[in-house]
């Protein structure tokens, strides 16, 4: 069991600046594909619109109900994910996973400031909350190219 001095530097206060400020709060109008993913040991929900042109997001849109953990990804991943094609969205899920499970480093820049949330390695249980605003974007992307 961790104990609370863990569970303390886990919910640093950079943690918590990213999660009391995530851009793209809005869903989109006419998103051209949305995706909703959802962490079954806590619940948490990450709901993703896009919009892409020439295999690059051009307008992105979230709904985010997460622990802060889950807040502060989906933060991260809202500041940087305009611009960003397919194979960069799952190169970086793939990385991200990586650093929570195989003690892998932080995903490269982009998304290099999710390395805010390697604390939380020791907590298999926030893991998938972590994920959801990489995952529901991998998935809307690629159900937008279909």
């Amino acid at each position: 069991m961790s104990s609370e001095t863990d569970l303390i530097k886990l919910y640093s206060s950079r943690i918590l600046a990213l999660a009391a400020d995530i851009p793209h709060l809005e869903r989109l109008e006419n998103p051209d594909a949305t995706a909703k993913k959802r962490a079954p040991l806590c619940g948490s929900t990450v709901t993703v619109d896009l919009k892409i042109h020439e295999g690059r997001i051009t307008a992105f849109g979230q709904d985010v109900k997460a622990c802060a953990l889950g807040q502060a990804a989906a933060s991260v991943v809202a500041h940087n994910i305009l611009g960003r094609s397919l194979e960069e969205v799952e190169t970086a899920r793939d990385a991200l996973k990586a650093m929570l499970t195989a003690n892998q480093p932080a995903p490269k820049a982009p998304l290099e400031d999710l390395e805010v949330l390697i604390p939380a390695r020791e907590f298999k249980n926030r893991h998938a909350s972590i994920l959801l605003c990489l995952e529901a974007t991998l998935e809307a992307f690629k159900a937008a190219l279909q």
